[in-house]
């Protein structure tokens, strides 16, 4: 079974070893229980708005449709640098389409993670942003995207959460004190692994 990861820093791992990635981490993972899934395909670059992912996606055309897990993960640059959630909406639910087909249509075998807040993180201190409009931007755009999964028929899975409850800890940050650490990476596993794992099984 094959595996696609599409995303921006978040997926590829920004300032960690390649097995600390998430989508890496999760392949294991489902392997240790006996899903036989290969490493991960990432399509992912840091700093990737949904236009960049989707312009990446179609550099690498033909994908073909024969994945058995997509994950989607994309949006915080969006909010980053202010673009109009009208205008993720519309790119969101462009590239959720793609990763669809990419699943053959099977609507199950795709699963979008939330964004993660930043405005937790060290960084966002050290630019004086404002923590609780970045929390409220955040929500906003994790809301719309849950909402066009839902109207897809695709499983949206909360890591903002455990992003905000872990995401000042110095373990859980790489260097760059903006970044999840592969500790981090862990706990999002953690919360995607069963999900993947009914719908590889079941769905």
């Amino acid at each position: 079974m094959h595996y696609l990861a599409l995303g921006d820093s978040y997926t590829i791992g920004e300032g960690v070893a390649e097995h600390g990635r998430w989508p890496v981490q999760l392949a294991d993972a489902l392997r240790r229980e006996g899903i036989a899934i290969s490493d991960p395909r990432i399509i992912a670059t840091t700093g990737w708005t949904t236009s960049e992912l989707s312009a990446a996606m179609a550099a690498e055309e033909p994908l073909g449709k024969n994945w058995g897990l997509v994950t989607l993960l994309i949006g915080v640059n969006n909010q980053y640098r202010g673009e109009h959630l009208d205008d993720y909406r519309r790119e969101f639910t462009v590239l959720l389409d793609r990763a669809i087909a990419c699943a053959d249509g099977r609507a199950s075998r795709v699963l979008v993670p939330s964004i993660p807040d930043w405005g937790v993180t060290p960084h966002a201190r050290r630019e004086s942003r404002d923590r609780a409009q970045i929390a409220r931007d955040i929500d906003a755009f994790n809301a719309t995207a849950h909402a066009v999964c839902d109207n897809r028929g695709v499983t949206f899975i909360d890591i903002t959460a455990i992003s905000r409850r872990h995401g000042g800890e110095s373990d859980m940050l790489a260097n760059d004190g903006l970044h999840p650490s592969a500790a981090m990476y862990g706990l999002w596993t953690g919360l995607i692994l069963p999900v993947a794992r009914d719908r590889l099984r079941n769905g």
